[in-house]
């Protein structure tokens, strides 16, 4: 179950840090043009903090066990995405995005399961 739990959370880790990191490094112009459609309507700073989010979330999933730093902060951060998730599905819901909110949902269950099995199956503390 561990080596489960590693593998679903890289995973995570690289696809959060990949959106996270278009979030923050293009133009809501490129990101509107990619399919994320919602960033027309949004604040090119509030853009900017979701993928901060993203990112920090991403590296939250994996440094702290990694360095033995503060690993009980894997479960927080898989937390935060699911969070991130549940707001990505009301705002795909709101536009009638329905195919992007399947995706949003593979990441929570994903989410919720690494934040499960850290706080009580597996955790690092």
């Amino acid at each position: 179950m561990n080596t489960v739990l590693w593998i679903v959370t890289i995973v995570l880790a690289l696809i959060f840090l990949g959106a996270g990191a278009a979030k923050l490094t293009q133009r809501r112009e490129k990101l509107v043009d990619s399919g994320m459609g919602w960033a027309r309507d949004v604040d090119p700073g509030a853009i900017k903090a979701i993928g901060l989010v993203e990112v920090l979330g991403a590296i939250g999933l994996v440094l702290p066990a990694w360095t033995h730093i503060a690993p009980g902060l894997v479960a927080w951060a898989a937390t935060g995405l699911a969070v991130v998730m549940l707001g990505a599905i009301v705002v795909h819901a709101r536009r009638k995005e329905w195919p992007l909110i399947g995706v949003n949902i593979l990441l929570l269950a994903l989410s919720l399961f690494v934040m499960w099995g850290r706080f009580s199956a597996h955790p690092f503390v």
